[in-house]
């Protein structure tokens, strides 16, 4: 027990309540090719439920691009495919849960990755996902922008005529180095508060501010590394939207369970990990379906 004096009060505070911050350690390139195979592992292990989780998320890119643009999606899907690297972190947290349970021994199966629902965390995991998906609406808006500044309001004729246009004349040159800088900063932010901070969430169930605490240690601590990883991220997602973003159905499970991976080599293990709150057994009744087949199922 400590004591802590507040004004004239003086209140009792175990010890064990008080959190410090967990060290973070270096980690080299060799490991991130270590995380992405332990994260095939994982994607093996559990397919089918992976791909479930992640075949809605193109689908979510291609209507969000639609409404962005109204007209054709064309001039945005190279931004449209780097940008999923914002989302990506909080879109994997259900795979995180499911790469948590398989390292413990626990069964692993589709509706255990909804688990992560009942995390105590699991409201500062949204609020760090709006967070995200504010910096990603920003991103998007300004490609749109460059794109206008570059080649005017006249939607792309084809992608044959875009794409000319784009690698053979100046202004498709200056879209180039100005749109690829533009979202490199955007990455650059996304990837240094969010590179732990939601396996952080979900292991210590920690809150935004000491999650994105640690990711920015980590990004400090590792700035090679942790940029080569931001890199392999982005590329691989740009090809997994080839074609009609299908390849994110493998890449983003991948990615996801590489994470959790590589957050155990660069973040120390909690010696008392939480646990995490029961399932509450809940009566269905005809009425509750399908809302009953998502909650409360039995093992």
């Amino acid at each position: 027990m400590a004591l802590s004096t507040t004004g004239n009060a003086t209140e009792l505070v175990r010890i064990d309540d008080i959190s410090p911050a967990p060290r973070v350690y270096s980690v080299t390139p060799s490991d991130l090719g270590d995380a992405l195979r332990l994260g095939w592992e994982d994607f093996k292990a559990v397919p089918s439920h992976a791909i479930m989780l992640c075949l809605i998320y193109p689908v979510i890119g291609i209507v969000l691009a639609r409404t962005v643009l109204g007209y054709s999606i064309l001039p945005l899907l190279f931004p449209l495919a780097a940008g999923f690297a914002l989302l990506g972190p909080f879109a994997a947290i259900g795979l995180y849960e499911l790469s948590r349970r398989r390292e413990t021994g626990e069964d692993a199966s589709a509706w255990h990755a909804l688990d992560v629902t009942r995390s105590p965390s699991f409201g500062a995991m949204l609020a760090l996902g709006l967070a995200l998906l504010v910096l990603f609406l920003t991103w998007i808006a300004t490609a749109q922008a460059i794109y206008v500044s570059t080649f005017g309001n006249a939607p792309a004729a084809g992608i044959p005529s875009f794409v000319s246009e784009v690698l053979t004349t100046s202004q498709g040159w200056q879209l180039i180095v100005v749109g690829c800088g533009t979202g490199l900063m955007f990455a650059l932010v996304a990837l240094c508060v969010s590179a732990v901070s939601f396996p952080l969430m979900l292991d210590r169930h920690a809150s935004v501010m000491d999650a994105v605490t640690t990711s920015l240690r980590v990004v400090a601590r590792n700035p090679v590394t942790m940029a080569i990883w931001g890199f392999m991220v982005a590329a691989l997602l740009v090809l997994g939207s080839l074609p009609f973003f299908l390849g994110l159905a493998v890449v983003i499970p991948l990615l996801g369970h590489a994470s959790w991976h590589l957050y155990r080599m660069v973040v120390e293990r909690n010696p008392n990990p939480p646990v995490m709150p029961e399932r509450n057994p809940m009566k269905r009744h005809a009425a509750d379906f399908p809302v009953s087949l998502f909650r409360g199922r039995e093992d």
